[in-house]
C-alpha cells in the first residue's frame, strides 16, 4: 500500500508533468506509465499559386506632379493585369506612398529636391507558367518595381491531413521504440493537441526590377515543391 500510495502521489505532484513536447515517461498510476512524444509529420506539394507584388514608382518636382505620373503609369499597369485574364479578386493595392526627396550638405539644412510616389499591387497567379510573361508584359506598361514569389497551395487541406496522419504514425513509432526499450508495449493513446502546421507557403527572396527586365527571354518563375508539415503531441499508456 505505500508504494501505491507514493506512485500516485508521484503522478498528482505538477512538477512532474512532462511537457507536451518532451519525450520522457512519467509514472501516473500503479497500471501505467504516461510516454508523451512530438512528432513531424510531412508531405510535398507542387505549389499552384503564386503571389508577386508589381508596382510603379515615379518622381516630380512637385508631389502632384509625382503622384499624377504615378496614376497614369498605374492605370496602363491595371489594364494590363486586365487584358491579361487576371481577375479583380486576384488583384489588391498593397502599398501607395508618397515622400520627398531631400539633398543634404555638410552642416547644411535637407534642401527637398523632389517628390517620389509609389504605388503597388498585389497579384495572385493561379497559373504559375504564365506569371513571367505577365510581369514582363506589366514592366513594357510602365511597372519598374516587382517582389516576390510567394509560393503557395490554393487548397492545402488534403495535404494537411496527409500529414497529419504521417505525424500519428511518426509517433506511434516513436512509442514502440520507448516502451520496448523499457521493457513495456503501448497499449493506446489518451490524448493529440495539434502544435504547428506549415500549409505549404514559401516565401521567396525578394526580386526587384527598376526599369531592367527588357531583355528575352521572358521571366520565368519554377515552383518546384514544397513541404507540408503538421506538429503534433501525442500521448501514449505504457503498460
Amino acid at each position: 500500500m505505500r508504494i501505491l500510495a507514493t506512485a500516485m502521489a508521484l503522478a498528482a505532484s505538477p512538477l512532474l508533468l512532462a511537457p507536451a513536447a518532451a519525450q520522457v515517461a512519467t509514472p501516473i498510476m500503479a497500471d501505467g506509465t504516461i510516454l508523451d512524444v512530438s512528432a513531424e509529420g510531412r508531405t510535398t506539394r507542387v505549389p499552384d499559386v503564386a503571389t508577386i507584388r508589381a508596382g510603379v514608382v515615379t518622381q516630380g518636382a512637385t508631389a502632384a506632379a509625382a503622384l499624377a505620373d504615378n496614376a497614369a503609369k498605374m492605370a496602363a499597369v491595371l489594364d494590363a493585369l486586365k487584358r491579361a485574364g487576371i481577375a479583380p479578386r486576384d488583384t489588391s493595392t498593397a502599398n501607395v506612398s508618397l515622400s520627398p526627396q531631400y539633398r543634404y550638405a555638410d552642416n547644411q539644412p535637407p534642401v527637398v529636391t523632389g517628390y517620389q510616389a509609389s504605388n503597388s499591387v498585389s497579384i495572385r497567379f493561379r497559373d504559375i507558367a504564365k506569371a513571367g510573361a505577365i510581369l514582363d508584359a506589366l514592366v513594357k506598361q510602365g511597372a519598374n518595381q516587382i517582389d516576390g514569389p510567394n509560393l503557395s497551395i490554393d487548397q492545402p487541406d488534403a495535404a494537411l491531413d496527409e500529414a497529419r496522419a504521417d505525424a500519428v504514425k511518426r509517433a506511434r513509432a516513436r512509442a514502440e521504440l520507448y516502451a520496448k526499450a523499457a521493457g513495456l508495449t503501448v497499449s493506446r493513446i489518451v490524448s493529440i493537441a495539434e502544435s504547428g502546421q506549415n500549409d505549404g507557403s514559401s516565401p521567396q527572396p525578394m526580386m526587384m526590377a527598376r526599369g531592367l527586365m527588357k531583355a528575352e527571354p521572358s521571366t520565368a518563375i519554377a515552383p518546384g515543391e514544397t513541404d507540408v508539415t503538421v506538429t503534433l503531441s501525442v500521448r501514449f499508456l505504457l503498460k
